[in-house]
């Protein structure tokens, strides 16, 4: 049998306020189950243990609370936990705790699946299935944070949208969990903890600088020529580079806030002086800095780590037009847990 009862966190403060008067209780009664629903993330309604039992019992009967399960639990041998997160219909994404010796970080889901067809990455390879809620997204912070606390002793600290999904595809799911996240009457994290990884929507990018998003920016970059990029990232062709570029001019000059571009080196695809003068010359638009990422396989063999030596050359040019680079290690790849490869094989 269906259930057609309303998930309750779907419902703003203001509403649960005015289901409450609607009963003949009092405003403030919405006010405390508001509480219990975020700031203490309760699952179920037996939990609110400052609410009569026969309320609990009449919200019970109107209600349900669709609450994220962690199905499975993985840990690397770096400590990187993998997360499978099963749904309320079932369906599973994926999300991942990154500890460092000063914090903690979340990769968050945004889709089951994705809507995007980057050839490199496991979770292009899944259809999408569907958008997340705001309330699993959330979940997938609360879940991280009690396992930084439980296994490394300290809250969490930072969380990226880099996990399953293209977040500005769901844009306003993603920013309605993070406006609960960063509120005081959710947890409470301040939004410049946050980073958002795309792909490149330009006209979003534009979207997030007009709403003054104080989170940050990272592009998922990975080639500054269009036939290259379409190659390797065919929705390039409907967002070329061009459009990219004067996008997050505009999220610049609104937000004054840097831009990380994410970027790996392919052996035979992007391994060449061209290609990293490419990416200077486009560095050049707003002030940024870049990510060499280690590549992560996922077993089709068509995409291949570059040399040392290619990945020595891309940091030396950019160092030498005064461009911020890191060489990024990956994390977890033992357990599948490194960018890219999130795609549901947890076993």
């Amino acid at each position: 049998m269906k259930n057609n009862k309303k998930d309750i966190r779907a419902l703003t403060k203001k509403q649960l306020q005015e289901f409450f008067v609607s009963q003949g209780d009092k405003s403030f009664r919405g006010s405390q189950v508001y509480e219990w629903l975020w700031n203490k993330s309760a699952h179920t309604f037996e939990e609110m243990t400052n609410i009569s039992k026969e309320t609990r019992e009449m919200l019970k009967e109107n209600f349900v609370i669709n609450h994220i399960r962690v199905d499975q639990m993985q840990r690397s041998s770096d400590g990187t936990i993998k997360n499978a997160v099963k749904l309320h219909d079932s369906l599973t994404v994926e999300s991942v705790l990154i500890p460092t010796p000063k914090r903690t970080t979340a990769c968050v889901s945004s889709q089951v699946g994705c809507s995007l067809d980057c050839q490199f990455c496991a979770t292009a390879k899944l259809k999408r299935m569907r958008n997340l809620n705001p309330d699993e997204i959330y979940d997938q912070v609360v879940a991280i944070d009690n396992e930084s606390r439980l296994y490394f002793d300290k809250p969490l600290s930072n969380i990226v949208f880099m996990g399953m999904g293209e977040p500005l595809m769901n844009y306003n799911n993603v920013m309605k969990a993070v406006e609960k996240i960063t509120s005081k009457e959710g947890l409470g994290m301040s939004p410049k903890r946050i980073t958002i990884s795309t792909s490149g929507v330009p006209k979003m990018i534009k979207k997030l600088a007009d709403d003054e998003a104080k989170i940050k920016l990272a592009v998922s970059l990975h080639s500054a020529i269009d036939e290259v990029r379409t190659q390797i990232m065919p929705f390039n062709e409907t967002f070329p580079l061009k459009d990219l570029k004067e996008a997050l001019e505009y999220w610049y000059a609104k937000t004054q806030s840097r831009i990380t571009y994410e970027y790996i080196v392919w052996k035979g695809i992007n391994d060449n002086r061209a290609a990293a003068q490419a990416l200077v010359d486009f560095c050049k638009a707003v002030p940024c800095k870049v990510n060499l990422i280690e590549y992560n396989p996922i077993d089709d063999g068509h995409f291949q780590q570059a040399s040392a030596e290619a990945t020595d050359m891309y940091q030396k040019m950019l160092e030498k037009n005064g461009i911020t680079v890191t060489v990024r290690r990956s994390r977890g790849k033992d357990i599948d847990a490194a960018c890219g490869q999130l795609a549901n094989k947890s076993a």
